[in-house]
């Protein structure tokens, strides 16, 4: 026999609910890139577009479980997004700003560097 949530809910302590509130919490904040996309409704092909690349391109981003900082940002603003990054410890999160500027090198950079 099926139970009502609501009948359920009764039955726990305030700890107890409030462990579940944040598990559901936890579970709607956690997504992969193509869930978001999703969320977001956007095609690979119109996320491609908007990034000045190719639809297989965007589906690699999709699937890697490593890239640049910059790159997982670009992917986040084309989605209309900001990336924040940030750590997380017993006592509190703290928001890591050494990435806020990341941006390729400027074109003359090269010549610098050749010179």
């Amino acid at each position: 026999m099926a139970h009502k949530w609501r009948d359920i809910r009764r039955t726990l302590s305030p700890q107890q609910e409030e462990e579940s509130r944040q598990y559901v919490k936890s579970l709607v904040e956690a997504v992969t890139l193509n869930q978001l996309r999703e969320a977001r409704s956007l095609t690979q092909a119109n996320l491609a577009s908007i990034l000045g690349v190719n639809q297989g391109s965007v589906s690699k981003m999709e699937k890697r479980a490593d890239m640049y900082v910059s790159t997982l940002r670009s992917f986040i603003q084309a989605m209309g997004g900001q990336l924040q990054i940030k750590a997380v410890f017993p006592e509190g999160e703290v928001q890591i700003e050494q990435f806020e500027n990341v941006a390729a090198p400027p074109a003359n950079a090269k010549q610098a560097t050749a010179a």
